[in-house]
C-alpha cells in the first residue's frame, strides 16, 4: 500500500478496491430498476474509487476502504440522479395520481378502481390510461424523495434517520423492507400477481399479457398503476405513523 518513500501506492489501492466497487455495484442493482446497467454502476464508481485516492489523507483519522466506500457510493448516486429521464411534468402527474389514490383508500377502506382514480381526477378512463402508459419506468424510490424541497422531514427519512449512512442501503436495512411487502401484499389481486410474474418470476410484459391475458401495454399501464398505490401506501403510513 505504501511506496518506498512511505507515501500511499495509488496504483496498489486501484487494483485493490476493483472487486469492492463491483461489489457495491451489485449490491445496489439489486434494489434498482431493471433499466439500470450495472457497468454504468462500476463505471462511475471506478471514477469514485479514483477521486477517493487521488483526496485520502490518513489525517483523515478513518481507514481508506471506509472513505472509499463513502466516495464510491456517492459517484454511483450522481450517476443514477443525472440517467433519470422521466421528465418533471410526468413526475408531477404520477404525483397527482397517488394523491388521489390516497384521499379515495381513506374514504373507501379499499384499494381505489381505475375508474374511481380517473374520477376523482376529473378525467375519462381512457385518459387515466393513457396517463398511466406514459409513466411507464415510474419507479418505487427516486432519490429526490429523500429530502422536500423545502428541506423538511418527508416519508423516506423517517425510515432512513441515520445522515451519515448511503440512504439507499438504510432504507433497504430497516422497516422499509417490510413495509414494501406489506403494501404489496394490500394491492389488488391482478396487480399483485403481476408485480410477483414480474419481479419473482422475472417475466416480461408480453409473457405477463399471455398470462393475464391483456396486451402488453395494458401490462405496463398496470404496472405504472401498481407503483402508484405502493409508493401512495407508503407515503400514508409513513405520514400516521411514528415519527
Amino acid at each position: 500500500m505504501y511506496t518506498v518513500k512511505g507515501k500511499v501506492n495509488k496504483d496498489s489501492l486501484l487494483t485493490e478496491h476493483m472487486p469492492l466497487v463491483k461489489r457495491l455495484a451489485h449490491h445496489m442493482k439489486a434494489k434498482l430498476p431493471p433499466s439500470v446497467e450495472v457497468d454504468d454502476l462500476v463505471q462511475a464508481g471506478m471514477i469514485g474509487l479514483l477521486d477517493a485516492i487521488n483526496r485520502y489523507e490518513e489525517t483523515h483519522g478513518a481507514q481508506f476502504e471506509t472513505y472509499a466506500v463513502m466516495r464510491i457510493r456517492g459517484a454511483m448516486l450522481d450517476e443514477l440522479r443525472s440517467s433519470d429521464w422521466m421528465p418533471r411534468t410526468m413526475r408531477q402527474d404520477m404525483r397527482k395520481i397517488e394523491n388521489a389514490m390516497t384521499v379515495l383508500q381513506q374514504k373507501l377502506g379499499r384499494p381505489p378502481s381505475e375508474s374511481e382514480v380517473a374520477k376523482s381526477l376529473k378525467l375519462s378512463l381512457a385518459d387515466y390510461q393513457e396517463m398511466l402508459g406514459e409513466g411507464g419506468g415510474h419507479q418505487l424510490v427516486y432519490y429526490e424523495d429523500f429530502k422536500n424541497e423545502d428541506g423538511s422531514d418527508n416519508f423516506l427519512d423517517r425510515y432512513a434517520q441515520d445522515e451519515d449512512a448511503d440512504p439507499l442501503r438504510a432504507l433497504m436495512d430497516t422497516d422499509f423492507r417490510q413495509a414494501v411487502i406489506d403494501a404489496i401484499d394490500a394491492l389488488p389481486p391482478r396487480e399483485k400477481l403481476l408485480m410477483g410474474l414480474y419481479y419473482e418470476e422475472e417475466l416480461n410484459l408480453k409473457e405477463i399479457g399471455a398470462v393475464l391475458g391483456v396486451s402488453e401495454s395494458r401490462v405496463s399501464q398496470l404496472h405504472t398503476q401498481a407503483v402508484a398505490r405502493l409508493r401512495a401506501t407508503l407515503r400514508e403510513n409513513a405520514w400516521t405513523g411514528p415519527a
